[in-house]
């Protein structure tokens, strides 16, 4: 019986170790802004929409709400649109990435229950079927947020992050995925212009 115990404890480790998730790349962040046109709003009032292009889909929600976060953080208040001094305009693309790395089609995303002003809580789960190997496969984010002026409607700030991880980490979660990236996205705020810079996802 005993000659039997340390096989059947190495086969299930390695089995651990064969369904462990993907871990989760660096963030990558790349910002622009306009100095002069960022002091004249800092510490104002805050709107934050859907960008354009985006549509205004629940996925979207926990995106919204982890830049509402590091805003306020950063000193801005938020508010309604007409007494705004600052407009983010949030986009958020989350895709699956096969087993040989290619980028293939949009994941879906379960919907929960909503909390929040943006539905924080919204999106329980990521569903991913490619095909083969599912350590392998891995969950891509890219988030793009837009500052504008509200009385110009110009651009002062403009920033994009993306990272990827295994579709069955924690990191992959959307309220989490949200916060991790927007944190990256607004750290050092607002960053050096045109600079790209990677940040370890703990």
């Amino acid at each position: 019986m005993t000659r039997f115990v340390l096989p059947i404890a190495a086969a299930a480790l390695l089995a651990g170790c064969a369904t462990a998730p993907a871990p989760a790349s660096p963030v990558e962040v790349t910002r622009f802004h306009n100095p002069a046109g960022l002091s004249v709003i800092e510490g104002g009032t805050v709107f934050i929409e859907s960008a354009p292009r985006g549509g205004d889909s629940l996925a979207a929600s926990p995106y919204k709400a982890a830049v509402a976060r590091e805003l306020s953080r950063l000193g801005y208040r938020e508010t309604n649109r007409s007494e705004a001094t600052l407009i983010a305009q949030v986009e958020v693309d989350r895709f699956a990435i096969g087993s040989d790395g290619e980028r293939r089609g949009p994941v879906s995303v379960g919907v929960g229950g909503s909390t929040g002003s943006y539905g924080s809580g919204v999106g329980v789960g990521v569903g991913i079927n490619l095909g083969g190997g599912r350590s392998r496969e891995r969950v891509g984010t890219e988030l793009s947020v837009m500052l504008r002026d509200a009385k110009s409607n110009q651009a002062v700030w403009e920033g994009r992050a993306q990272f990827s991880v295994g579709p069955e980490a924690a990191q992959a979660e959307p309220a989490t995925n949200a916060s991790i990236i927007a944190e990256a996205l607004f750290r050092d705020f607002p960053g050096g212009n045109g600079e790209t810079v990677r940040t370890k996802v703990n």
